[in-house]
Order: C-alpha cells, then structure tokens, then sequence
C-alpha cells in the first residue's frame, strides 16, 4: 500500500527525531466506542497507521471509553472490524479506562498541588459563569476550598457519598484566558454507571480533555495526532502534562477533518436515523460509515486511495462526494469481474431459434485481463433484454432495437426485430427476433456492420433477483445545515429504488456477500450481507459513469 506520502506531519516528526527530543515514532487512534466509524475516521486511521509505518515505529487502537452512558461493546467490535477490513493492524489494543486508577492518582496530584478544587455548582452554573469570547468568566464561589478540604470531598465523590451532578472536580487555571478551554475545565464528575470495562469500580468519570492526554503519555505516544477542531484544546493538552511534570510529554499535532458533501457524519444524527428507521442500521449503503461502505461494494483500496487524493493539510475544505466514487470505479473498473444482468426484464422471442435448442456463449470474465479466463453463459430461443433497448418508434441516434433493425447481442448472434406483442392497455409485453446463425460470436460473415450491441440473459438459465439501486441519502450539501428546518428535511426521498424480478446470467455461481461485479452497460454492484442463495440481492455500488454534478 502506497501511502505514506510525505506532509506537514512528517516535517514536524523529522523535525523532532533531528532535534532528539524524541528517537522513535509511536501514534495511536482513539475512537470514543459510541458509535460506528465513518469516513473521517478513515483519514485518522490512515494517517495514524501511515505515520507509524514510515518510520518504523508503532500505531496503537485506544478505546477512548470514558463516557459509560453512551459507550458500548457493539461498538468496540465493530470499530476493530472496520480497521482490519481497511487494511490495517494495530500493535496493541488499549482502554483509557484501563488508566483510570493512573488518572486519578493524576487529579489527587493535581489536587495537592493546589491546581484543582471540587466544586459543588450546577452544570448551569458552571456554564453561565464560563464567560464568552469577549468576556472574561466568573471564579466559583468554592474555588479557594483547602486542599484538605479538596482531598476530602474528592475522596467521598470517589467512595460514592454523592448523587449524580452534585459536585466535579475542575482543574485551576484561569477564568480570565482567551481559550475558554482553559477556564477551570471539569476534569471528573459522577456518574454511578456501570461501565462496560470496569464494571461498577468507579462512580467519578474522567472528562475526555483529562484523560486523553494521560491516556497519551501512559502508553508511551510520541505524537498525537488529531484532527483539527482539537487546535483550541492542545494549550489544555500541554498544561496537564507540565502541571504534573511528566517526563516525555507527546506532542499534540493536528490535521484537517475530512468533510464530505451530501454526507452525514455526526454520530447523534445517525443514530437518530437508525433508530427511527429511517435507514437499515449503521451498515445502510447510504450511510458515510465504514461498515455502510462496505456493505455498498467499496473496495477498502479505494477508500485508501480517495484520502490519498485528498492529501493532508491545515485548511479546512469540503471534498465532493463525485471523487470518493471516482476512486471506487477506478478500482473496480480494474478488478471486478464483468457479466450481464438485466434489471427491468423484457422478453425477446427469436423465432427461427430451435426450440429445444441451449447454446453455450463464451464470454472473457474480464476484457482486460485474459489470465482471469472465461465464463460460460446459455443462450436460448427466449431471452431478456432491457425495457429501455425497445422502442416502437425511436428518436434519432437510437441504436436499438425497434421494427425493422438489427442489433448484436453481446457474444452471441446477430438478431433483427420483425415484430412485437402488446397487452390491453398497449404495452409491449414480448419483442420477435430473427437471428443469423452465421454470426455467431457477435460477428457476420459478409461483413455487415451494426450500431447498437445488447446484454442479455438466458430465460430459463438466467437467476432471479433483487437490485437496490442507492443514490446520495440527502439532497442537499450540506445536510447538517439546519437552517430552514430538521436535516430530516434534506434526505433524498429517491435515495433507494428497489428492483424485483432482475435476472443474472447463469454464468456466475458460488456468489457470497460482498462478491462484486461490473453489470455490463449497468454499474458495479455487489452481493448484500442478507442475501441468500434463494433471495439474491444486489447492491449498486456505483454507476458506470459519474452521477455527480
């Protein structure tokens, strides 16, 4: 995997391993486990495990588990699993809440050396006394407490004598900072959970500006490596690790987050998707998580290569959605194996073919790759083609087939349409054919040319389906903007077509989930995970050509 491209990160690693502040590399990604990865996360993972890769050192998984009430083993499964199937392992798995014992030892310290209080004020409180951007906050009434005192009311928060919100523990800085991050930040608070790690040990939670940097330093990270809504809290970052005086602090560098259009990364706006039913859990093909992207046909190449295309940088910007599906079909174009299915059915009767006659077609599983080899599809008196190939009375430029014209059948035969069959109301329900048996592999002998080539399927060879077509699950840019309503309001209404009665050639077999393919003259689709060898499904994982404009 060709990833470690050189950036501003590594110009800043270079820096410190020439100034021998440190003589290895080691990083690490921190996903809270509330929730499942999304494409963001895929530019965290990539950098980080890039990063580490470069220069011989190591990349760690840390499960920032701090905040019980929202956290969950679904999710800690699901985040490694995402990681590995992007082409990814780490060196060792970690828990921030296997630090907490270490933590807390770190807020007694804080505590004794007079750089933290407890205070008993409201989380309103807290927040109306915080101050603003051009307004200096207020210092709580409990700030000047004794650090016996301190030590005492922290010691019963710990032991459990207080209900939730009743009291936390901030650290003492300075109420009058610029950096609103620095205002007395909440390091702990109650919270009597039991935690998915820890069980019920503890009833006081580290807050995440505490932990992380601890987390950071006790596992030895030489750069960490966030993205950059962190910038405004790295002055907090450094300020734990000098009050505390620990030796070696990590270095705290960020990068921009990768913001997609058209996507949806907030992980309490998904859930409410999920949760509502808007779509089929986390794994939706719509959705910009890593597992829906999966379940869609991305390759974990092509993700790889997209955030490699975006490069890493400082500014923050909006990548359009139409470069994630052009680095999907580049890759797939290369690799996924070729055959036709036809996904709005009609019937072609070819009358002067035998009746009882199935011929074998032998078609390359891949035109650009002969050492792939071929596959062997039927053919027969009656097949299908698209809806769309028929028109009784064709515009200009249509190459199709109507009355009168003759188009090739992709592998096949020469076929010229001499008639159609209509139902009651007038719609065409079966096409006559006649074909020519001298042109057999899709060429005539006599040297006749036509202009419009068809796929095709066996009627009585071909596999019955059900196609998903997927389109951009909101229809406007940016469908956090809440402006003018709910981002509920932004989602496409035309985001998913479902297609029954789809036919595949009898081509392909030993189909598994995940299995993509190149539909000829249709898309790239793939096997869904809830399909079965009696109901197979199909996902189009993208168009042939760009849908984005």
């Amino acid at each position: 995997m060709e990833e470690q491209i050189s950036n501003f990160i590594h110009d800043f690693i270079d820096e410190d391993l020439a100034n021998g502040v440190y003589d290895h590399v080691q990083t690490r990604f921190p996903p809270e486990p509330n929730g499942y990865l999304h494409i963001g996360h895929a530019k965290a993972i990539q950098i980080n495990f890039t990063t580490a890769k470069k220069y011989g050192g190591v990349c760690n998984l840390r499960l920032d588990d701090t905040n019980p009430s929202k956290e969950d083993m679904e999710y800690v499964d699901a985040i490694k699993e995402d990681i590995q199937w992007l082409g990814y392992q780490w060196n060792d798995v970690y828990y921030a809440s296997s630090y907490f014992d270490f933590i807390h030892d770190c807020a007694i310290r804080l505590i004794e050396l007079g750089k933290a209080y407890v205070d008993d004020s409201t989380a309103d409180e807290i927040r109306a006394a915080r101050g603003t951007l051009t307004e200096p906050g207020k210092e709580s009434p409990y700030r000047d407490r004794t650090i016996e005192e301190n030590l005492d009311l922290f010691r019963r928060m710990t032991n459990g004598e207080f209900p939730d919100g009743a009291r936390v523990l901030r650290a003492k800085i300075d109420m009058s900072s610029p950096n609103l991050n620095m205002r007395d930040p909440v390091i702990y608070r109650i919270a009597h959970i039991t935690h998915h790690q820890t069980g019920d040990k503890w009833c006081v939670y580290p807050l995440y500006d505490f932990a992380h940097p601890l987390s950071d330093f006790k596992e030895g990270v030489t750069h960490s490596l966030c993205s950059l809504e962190f910038e405004n809290h790295r002055p907090l970052y450094d300020w734990f690790l000098r009050a505390l005086s620990l030796p070696q602090p990590p270095r705290q560098i960020e990068f921009a987050r990768l913001n997609l259009n058209y996507c949806l990364t907030s992980k309490r706006k998904c859930l409410q998707l999920v949760k509502e039913g808007i779509v089929d859990g986390w794994n939706d093909p719509r959705m910009a998580t890593i597992c829906g992207m999966r379940r869609r046909g991305y390759p974990a190449a092509a993700i790889r290569d997209f955030i490699n295309r975006v490069g890493v940088s400082k500014a923050y910007s909006v990548v359009d959605f139409g470069l994630l599906e052009a680095c999907v079909r580049d890759n797939l174009n290369q690799n996924a194996p070729r055959c036709m299915a036809v996904l709005r059915p009609l019937k072609v009767i070819i009358d002067n073919f035998p009746d009882d006659l199935t011929e074998d077609i032998e078609l390359p599983v891949h035109q650009d790759k002969p050492e792939l080899g071929t596959r062997i599809t039927k053919f027969s008196k009656v097949i299908y083609v698209e809806k769309e190939d028929f028109m009784i009375e064709p515009p200009k430029k249509y190459f199709r087939l109507f009355p009168g014209n003759e188009v090739r059948l992709r592998g096949a035969y020469f076929v010229k349409c001499v008639g159609y069959d209509t139902d009651e109301n007038g719609e065409v329900t079966a096409v006559h054919c006649t074909y020519d048996p001298a042109s057999k592999g899709g060429n005539s002998p006599d040297g006749r040319k036509v202009r419009g080539t068809l796929h095709w399927v066996s009627e009585k060879d071909s596999v019955p389906f059900e196609a998903r077509l997927y389109d951009r699950l909101f229809n406007k840019e940016n469908p956090s903007d809440e402006s003018s309503g709910s981002f509920k309001d932004n989602l496409n209404p035309d985001s998913l077509t479902v297609l029954t009665g789809c036919r595949l050639e009898s081509g392909v077999s030993g189909l598994k989930p995940g299995d993509t393919f190149q539909f000829m003259r249709q898309g790239y689709f793939c096997v869904d995970i809830s399909s079965t060898d009696d109901a197979l499904i199909f996902n189009r994982t993208v168009q042939l050509n760009s849908s984005w404009k």
